[in-house]
This record gives C-alpha cells, sequence and structure tokens, in this order.
C-alpha cells in the first residue's frame, strides 16, 4: 500500500463514525490527481465508500462485516465540517409529531447548502437546499411544527396546528408564533388564526 493511502485510512480511523473525507485534506501530501486515484482505489477495493462527488466515509465494521455508516452520523459529520444545517422534511416531521401515519419511504432532508445525493450502500440520502424559514428553527420541536404544517398544505394545517397546540410546550408554540414574518403567506395565516382561537 503506498504511503498516500496508509495516510488516507490512518485519517479516516481517527475521525468519528460517518466522518467525511475530502481530497482536499490531502492535498499537502500529493497532487489532486494522485489524492482522487487513491481514494477512488480505497473505495474500489471496500476500505472507504464514496458517498457523493469529492466525499468519502469509513465502513462501519459490524460482526456481520463492513456496512455504511448511519445516514444520522453522516449528516452529523456534514454539518460539523461544512457548517451546513441539515433537518428532516415536512413528510418526516408530520410523522413523528403523530400529525400523520405515513412513513417516507425516501430519505429526504432539507439543507443551507446545494442539493446532491449521497449514497450510503443501498440507500440513497437525498439532500434539497431548504428555504430560509424551513431552516429557522432548526430541530427543535417549533421547526418540525412548521416543516410539517407546510407539508399538510393549506386544507391540512389548520386541525394540524389544533393537535399541535395540546404538543408543544409553551416556548416552542411562542417561537412558531414569532416566526410567522418569515413564512409563506398562506401559513402565516394559518398560524395567525391559530393563535386567534387557541
Amino acid at each position: 500500500m503506498s504511503p498516500l493511502a496508509e495516510n488516507i485510512l490512518s485519517a479516516a480511523r481517527t475521525m468519528p463514525l460517518g466522518g467525511l473525507l475530502s481530497p482536499k485534506e490531502f492535498l499537502h501530501l500529493a497532487a489532486r490527481a494522485a489524492v482522487d486515484k487513491t481514494l477512488s482505489r480505497l473505495a474500489q477495493d471496500g476500505q472507504l465508500m464514496r458517498v457523493s462527488r469529492g466525499a468519502y466515509v469509513a465502513p462501519y465494521q459490524g460482526r456481520f462485516g463492513a456496512r455504511p455508516p448511519s445516514t444520522e452520523s453522516v449528516l452529523q459529520a456534514l454539518e460539523a465540517s461544512g457548517g451546513e444545517t441539515v433537518v428532516a422534511n415536512g413528510a418526516a416531521d408530520a410523522n413523528a409529531l403523530g400529525l400523520t401515519t405515513q412513513v417516507p419511504m425516501r430519505e429526504v432532508f432539507l439543507t443551507s447548502g446545494p442539493s446532491r445525493k449521497l449514497q450510503l450502500g443501498h440507500r440513497c440520502v437525498e439532500l434539497k437546499h431548504g428555504n430560509r424559514w424551513q431552516l429557522l428553527l432548526g430541530k427543535r420541536p417549533a421547526g418540525m411544527a412548521l416543516r410539517a404544517l407546510y407539508w399538510l398544505g393549506p386544507e391540512a394545517a389548520p386541525a394540524a396546528l389544533e393537535q399541535l397546540r395540546a404538543k408543544l410546550s409553551e416556548p416552542e408554540w411562542e417561537a412558531v408564533r414569532s416566526a410567522r414574518a418569515m413564512l409563506p403567506g398562506w401559513l402565516a395565516k394559518v398560524v395567525s388564526e391559530g393563535y386567534v382561537h387557541g
């Protein structure tokens, strides 16, 4: 094994599970073409996994062999390394809050970064660039509530807002209210009316 490959694998071993490796991290060791080729070879040999263009992870070595790291660990690494905000989409949030029994078939997340797909073994994780208001309250219950209401749409959102009133703590309910100025028109109206009647 080349010294470059050994350096890359050594760096991969010191990272937390799901930590992302980028070719740029190794340009002090070799030219970009050599780094790309080595990363590609390590991925072909199963020692690394290519999750997207220019991003690799070390597979998790479990009792039953190598498997991709969890979606959560990769997204956490993405947030930590790139400063991106990544949150669940409205369908997943609606399910988590008990507003629908529908379980999303695909793993789709909203991000402050560019839209792209991550390949984690047989799983495809889709990152879609989200609007500012969708990311505003992050992963907290108020943020989940807003994304869920938007996903449910103008017809179902008023009834769902009543359900949320009983589920959300006072600070989270207040955070939903305080976000009204940032929301799409119809959603701001639903939230405002919910406060009048709530």
